[in-house]
């Protein structure tokens, strides 16, 4: 079991089993109609880190598609809540307390011109870049889209709120969570059981946002987040 301490995070090649494309959590998400295995990790992640209830939630997710972590924040939201889920990648329709919108967060004029609800709960990505088989390059993107998802939660999360993101494990992964540690009152990290065996993802959770720490300027250029 991964020790939640960071930087005690051990993964080793000889020691994973082959890599099973339709294990149990496949087959459960397809039984229980969700888009992606993905979902359990989520309904995991909240748990661990003391989010049973997001009942009446305004929460963003980063990279959204297929949409298996709307499924689950729609749920726990309900009726009341607003759900948004951001990605290139257009998203079919979840549910009437879900908007979905096909954009770069990157871009700050589409950003405002999605509407986003104003001092969000939750912000939550699933971003991971596209991998190049690099260690050392894909770690460093995927600590590029958390800092860029770090960016966005400064920006619209309101003071006390929760900040969940994937991150690859490597060189740099100390700075990276000294960032969020200098904005969030608590830092913790999670290998939810759902991670398929051989992945060096695991989740990074800041729960508090510090209200005297001003949001980071977004870069306008557009670049892929996925």
């Amino acid at each position: 079991m991964l020790n939640t301490r960071f930087g005690r995070c051990n993964f080793r090649s000889s020691n994973v089993a082959r890599y099973n494309p339709k294990d149990r959590f496949y087959r459960q998400a397809k039984a229980q109609g969700l888009r992606a295995r993905s979902a359990f990790k989520l309904e995991e992640l909240l748990e661990k880190i003391g989010l049973r209830s997001l009942k009446g939630a305004k929460v963003v997710d980063l990279g959204a598609a297929p949409g298996g972590w709307l499924q689950i924040l729609a749920r726990l939201a309900g009726a009341g809540g607003a759900v948004v889920g951001l990605d290139l990648v257009a998203i079919a329709p979840i549910g009437p307390n879900v908007t979905t919108h096909t954009l770069d967060i990157r871009d700050s004029a589409a950003l405002e011109r999605a509407g986003l609800p104003a001092g969000l709960d939750l912000v939550t990505s699933d971003m991971a870049p596209k991998t190049t088989g690099i260690h050392a390059t894909d770690v460093a993107r995927s600590h590029e889209l958390v800092r860029l998802a770090l960016a966005f939660a400064r920006e619209h999360l309101r003071p006390g709120g929760t900040f969940v993101a994937k991150v690859f494990m490597g060189e740099g992964f100390e700075d990276l969570e000294r960032e969020i540690r200098a904005v969030f009152a608590e830092v913790r990290t999670v290998r939810p059981e759902a991670t398929r065996q051989g992945s060096r993802e695991i989740y990074v959770a800041g729960k508090g946002l510090k209200a005297s720490t001003p949001p980071q300027s977004r870069n306008k250029t557009a670049a892929s987040p996925a």
